[in-house]
């Protein structure tokens, strides 16, 4: 479980100290829920991500254990370090936004044909009940040939769950390789 610390001071000072000692800064919120700023080592939070089963990890923050998502992050623009973390707490019952991974599944045919599947949408925004979520949308590509593409609208329907982008959104496609 990964462990943080709350933030006593949000100013430049304090800032600046706790990402020299290699903390991560982030903030946890959620529905009616009071707004924690808390930080975390770098290291562990980056291996909790990264080895996480479900969208929803487990933190512990001054003795209380909660159940998060990743909602945004800021990154270095050069160096790509994590600077700071948004995490919303996962309640059970409370409809709300989530962006949930697109994995494409299969060979495309277009492969053969010196084309590659380009995901337009890595994340797609939905909106559901953190019980109801699965932990990715997974699309089919084995039938798509260079210049096929596939929308929101020709997704498989979830259950209890709405996504919130246009139907007309491209998710993926299959391009010609340059």
């Amino acid at each position: 479980m990964l462990e943080g610390i709350v933030r006593e001071s949000i100013g430049k000072a304090s800032t600046k100290a706790l990402r020299r000692d290699g903390y991560l800064l982030a903030n946890v919120y959620g529905k009616g829920l009071e707004n924690i700023h808390a930080a975390f080592k770098e290291n562990e939070y980056v291996r909790t991500v990264r080895n996480k089963e479900t969208l929803a990890f487990p933190v512990k923050i001054a003795g209380k254990e909660m159940q998060v998502v990743v909602q945004a992050y800021e990154a270095h623009p050069v160096t790509g370090k994590l600077l700071h973390v948004d995490l919303m707490v996962a309640q059970t019952g409370v409809v709300t936004h989530y962006h949930l991974p697109v994995v494409p599944q299969g060979s495309a045919i277009g492969l053969k044909n010196k084309g590659m599947v380009y995901v337009a949408k890595p994340r797609l925004r939905v909106k559901a009940k953190i019980e109801d979520l699965p932990n990715q949308i997974n699309v089919d590509v084995t039938e798509m040939d260079v210049g096929d593409s596939k929308l929101i609208r020709d997704l498989a329907k979830v259950a209890n769950v709405t996504f919130t982008d246009s139907d007309r959104v491209s998710v993926l496609s299959v391009i010609k390789a340059k």
